[in-house]
């Protein structure tokens, strides 16, 4: 990288599919394009986890009903 200004530009990572359907390509994403997924299982788990109290309540009424 010798020209200055070819610091200051970004490129967005490759893409799959056309028009509406078009996404970033997972296979191309890397931590450098700020994509680093390392505990998104876990923070999915966990949420999932948090979230299954209030699904029953709704399931049975706020009152205990049902």
């Amino acid at each position: 990288m010798t020209d200055p200004f070819e610091k200051a530009t970004s490129t967005a990572p490759a893409t799959l599919g056309e028009g509406c359907l078009s996404r970033y390509d997972p296979n191309a994403l890397t931590p450098e394009n700020g994509a680093d997924f390392d505990g998104a299982a876990a923070l999915w788990r966990e949420l999932q986890q948090s979230e299954m109290p209030a699904e029953r309540l709704v399931e049975k009424g706020a009152e205990g009903e049902g």
